[in-house]
């Protein structure tokens, strides 16, 4: 079997590219904003929050834990969300990086 195409980038460009796709739906930056503002939550709570089904929401919420944006934790029968901090501060160092670099270049 042949080597997929993401074989030939490097770890780091592939889970940036992973975590870009996981929110290019703005249901999932929703949730985010969400998230930010509450700073952690349980799912019941999104979907008073959002026009959406619980379905779709518990599936737009495991794009984001997939991505490790989000954590998830137990808390009795419900699963309570907040942002991931490691994968944040992962952003914050690829923009400023590239803001950076964009300060020392012009076009």
């Amino acid at each position: 079997m042949g080597a997929s195409k993401s074989d030939f980038f490097t770890e780091e460009q592939n889970t940036i590219a992973n975590v870009f796709k996981a929110l290019s739906h703005p249901a999932r930056i929703a949730i985010i904003q969400y998230l930010l503002k509450v700073n952690s939550c349980i799912c019941g709570d999104i979907v008073n929050e959002l026009p959406l089904a619980q379905p779709t929401i518990s599936q737009h919420l495991k794009e984001l834990k997939n991505a490790n944006i989000i954590k998830g934790t137990i808390e009795g029968t419900a699963i309570c969300y907040c942002l991931n901090p490691e994968t944040i501060s992962m952003f914050e160092m690829y923009f400023n990086e590239i803001s950076n670099q964009l300060r020392n270049k012009c076009c």
